[in-house]
């Protein structure tokens, strides 16, 4: 239980704190670019749109995506589940959550390989007229499809303890 709400304080902290300030970024950064470019007539920030497009947007996304699973954010298969006993639901919720578990993990397989040639191959991204590396901004990819498959392998033992014993609610 210690495991499950250090991880839940953990994915809370991340989405809260980290895709907040994200989202803070992106929007300063827009409003200093705006503002420079129709009052000031400059560019304020070189490189503000390859600098939200490519590093603070996709932080602000890998970081809020666990938490937003852990609470139940995606699309589920529920209307059918809603409609059967407490052991067919069981055994549907299992079903959809065997599959996405393999959907996800194909997607850290690639996703790990294409974040170890980045970083082997020291790949890098233009912001503004600067070169930046990319290995900061990939490395949290595979952490929250890892966290995510953490969080479906929890919820396939709740619905294995509920097919099994048949409970309304585990």
């Amino acid at each position: 239980m210690k495991f499950r709400s250090n991880l839940d304080l953990f994915e809370h902290r991340l989405a809260s704190i980290g895709a907040g300030t994200a989202l803070t970024l992106m929007m300063l950064i827009s409003v200093a670019s705006v503002l420079g470019r129709y009052v000031f007539h400059t560019d304020l920030i070189p490189g503000a749109y390859n600098m939200i497009e490519r590093v603070i947007f996709p932080l602000l996304v890998f970081w809020a995506l666990p938490a937003a699973h852990r609470e139940a954010m995606f699309p589920k298969l529920e209307l059918l589940a809603e409609k059967l006993p407490s052991r067919a639901a069981a055994a549907v919720s299992l079903l959809v959550l065997m599959v996405e578990v393999a959907v996800y993990a194909v997607l850290i397989w690639f996703v790990t390989k294409f974040v170890i040639a980045a970083i082997d191959s020291g790949r890098q991204m233009q912001v503004g007229t600067a070169f930046w590396p990319l290995w900061p901004v990939v490395i949290f990819m595979p952490m929250a499809f890892a966290l995510m498959i953490v969080e479906m392998l929890r919820l396939i033992w709740v619905d294995a303890r509920r097919f099994v014993m048949g409970q309304a609610d585990a």
